[in-house]
């Protein structure tokens, strides 16, 4: 790029900056798009409805039963992009989760920015778990809210603390004029773990006793996975009076494109007023919403509820046959192996979700997904700057449309793995050579060839 104008030249040194610290993306199909011998442990597709095709037939009859000659739609949704269908899907989506009105956006990210960026108003205050997505530190970060402030994941007592101090350094907030709007997911991506949203609901009630500590539920993960018929966390838990807004994205188990913003009226006349990704933006189009409405009308279906319970199944089928493989207890003592949810799973499997995450030494974690790629598993390795440094992890994520079979296969090949890294950390003390597993050798030999670093390889091998 020498040659190159500076305006290039300075975008390609953004790029080599990810380049060496190995943080570049690109886009590219994984193993279990191009090949029938890959097992699909890593996609959205939850409940399977988009890779059986039930849903594209369902679609199709929707769209065969509307005959609507426009699948797009004529413009924003305050001037000319209105239409019944739209209206009537939201009123069904409002019903379905126990909600006043619903209003539908392009996607979650969308959805989250809008809700953030014209609910909070000046002298509110925001917050928010740590781990919540980006698009609600988006929003946040673009909030009239006058101070935003995390509480420690999931914690209860952190949570205490930091809305406490926020009570007692804000006079408006302690005489009930001025709200908290605090941010929280039903489950959470990276990690699997499910939100203690009644914990923190009671804390709130009794530190803001006057009703203006209000909750903002992403329901992303936990759609059509949790509660009856799938209508996610805070229906289960019968809280849809306590929570002022939940937003339900379908890119995932509904297999769509899309998201929904559920309040009472005066949450959904805000964003129409105030929200900029829903004024200045097309409305959602007609072939999109149908697509919606195909999948909502799946998930409360008898596939749908099968679905559902097909997916806890396998989890549950993972979790005993982790804890009862032989090398579990050796693997997990000795640090190459761990499953964080497995205790709280022990404990209760409400508490934990469709997505699993393995963890190992940091160094391993790329040898072990290479093992699992090679085997004909494919897992989503995450690592910074997703999650924070030294907190590599493999995600697996189970959907209906995986055979028990495939589950105890994953198992298998896991510790298959295992028993290779134990028997390497005992060859460690005889060698003076760093010894790689037999699929990292093998992705680390092509690599070296190509000149390529990074995912693990010791740097022997790029030399």
């Amino acid at each position: 790029m020498k040659t190159a104008s500076p305006f290039y030249r300075n975008l390609e040194d953004a790029l080599d900056a990810r380049r060496k610290s190995h943080t570049f993306y690109t886009i590219t199909q994984t193993a279990w798009q191009i090949t029938d011998t890959a097992a699909d442990f890593c996609s959205n597709d939850i409940l399977s409805f988009g890779s059986s095709g039930i849903l594209s037939a369902e679609y199709l009859e929707e769209l065969a039963r509307l005959h609507q000659a426009n699948p797009g739609a004529a413009g924003s949704r305050l001037a000319d992009g209105n239409y019944a269908y739209l209206e009537e899907t939201e009123q069904h989506i409002a019903n379905f989760h126990g909600a006043e009105t619903a209003l539908l956006l392009a996607s979650g990210f969308e959805a989250n920015v809008a809700i953030w960026t014209a609910i909070p108003r000046p002298g509110d205050m925001i917050l928010y778990d740590a781990l919540v997505h980006a698009s609600t530190h988006e929003g946040i970060e673009q909030s009239l809210a006058g101070e935003r402030e995390e509480f420690a994941h999931n914690n209860i007592r952190d949570f205490r603390r930091v809305l406490t101090a926020m009570v007692d350094a804000h006079p408006l907030i302690k005489q009930g004029k001025r709200s908290v709007l605090i941010a929280v997911e039903s489950v959470y991506s990276m990690d699997g773990d499910v939100c203690p949203l009644q914990e923190l609901i009671d804390a709130a009630n009794e530190l803001c006793p006057l009703g203006n500590a209000q909750f903002v539920v992403d329901e992303a993960h936990s759609n059509g996975i949790y509660g009856p018929g799938g209508k996610g966390l805070v229906c289960a838990l019968g809280l849809e009076k306590e929570v002022a807004v939940v937003m339900h994205s379908y890119g995932k188990a509904l297999s769509s494109r899309g998201a929904a913003i559920l309040g009472n009226e005066t949450i959904k006349s805000v964003l129409l007023n105030f929200a900029r990704t829903v004024i200045f933006t097309t409305a959602p189009s007609f072939s999109s919403i149908a697509l919606i409405r195909s999948a909502y009308r799946l998930l409360d279906s008898a596939h749908g509820i099968q679905a559902q319970v097909k997916v806890h199944s396998l989890v549950d089928l993972f979790m005993q046959s982790t804890i009862s493989h032989p090398l579990w207890e050796s693997a997990s003592q000795a640090g190459i192996l761990s499953v964080p949810l497995l205790r709280a799973w022990e404990e209760s499997s409400l508490a934990t979700s469709h997505i699993v995450t393995i963890r190992s030494r940091q160094q391993y974690t790329y040898w072990l997904h290479f093992h699992l790629l090679l085997a004909g598993y494919c897992v989503l390795p995450v690592e910074y700057p997703v999650v924070s440094k030294g907190q590599s992890r493999l995600k697996v994520t189970f959907h209906a449309g995986n055979p028990e079979e495939q589950v105890k296969g994953l198992v298998q090949a896991i510790f298959a793995w295992v028993q290779e890294i134990t028997d390497i950390e005992g060859r460690k003390g005889n060698s003076q050579i760093a010894e790689v597993s037999k699929s990292a050798q093998q992705v680390y030999t092509w690599m070296a060839s190509e000149k390529l670093t990074g995912f693990g390889m010791p740097s022997s091998w790029a030399s």
